[in-house]
């Protein structure tokens, strides 16, 4: 019993002696956890009961905060909504974060019956929600030929 723990002591500072010899630490090349990504940019405007929101940058949980107040803000308005769109030719990717928030936008403005469309998205964003399945949820414009199911490109 005394020679398993101080065999389990003696790998363990073996293992200390060959960390010790790496000047690189993973915090040192990984960026630091309190700055987190930067927050897109989102803009929207409001016209004849059409919301326009657009979007630049990246379609991830950084993006959730901003476009779940910009839609909060839409929806709360005195002007009643009957469509959004969301202008999406800008973004440069989109993860599974990002996906959870277009559902999210869009199941805030189901129940007042308001479509939610996907304006222009890149192929960053329109492969993920076509191979998920998600892509039918939404409305779709402007969409390339080769990412347009309905054309035959895909």
């Amino acid at each position: 019993m005394g020679k398993i723990s101080h065999g389990a002591a003696h790998a363990g500072s073996r293992r200390e002696r060959r960390s010790a010899g790496n000047t690189t630490s993973v915090a040192a090349t990984s960026k630091p956890e309190s700055t987190g990504p930067a927050e897109p940019e989102v803009e929207s405007t409001l016209d004849d009961g059409t919301a326009r929101i657009t979007l630049r940058g990246e379609l991830t949980e950084a993006a959730r905060r901003p476009l779940v107040r910009c839609m909060t803000e839409l929806l709360l308005g005195h002007q009643p909504l009957q469509r959004a769109e969301l202008h999406l030719a800008d973004v440069s990717f989109m993860n599974s974060a990002g996906m959870a928030v277009l559902v999210q936008l869009q199941k805030m403005a189901d129940p007042r019956r308001i479509a939610v469309a996907l304006v222009a998205p890149p192929v960053t964003v329109a492969r993920p929600l076509q191979l998920t399945g998600l892509w039918h949820r939404f409305d779709t414009g402007d969409v390339p030929a080769e990412l347009d199911p309905g054309s035959g490109g895909v």
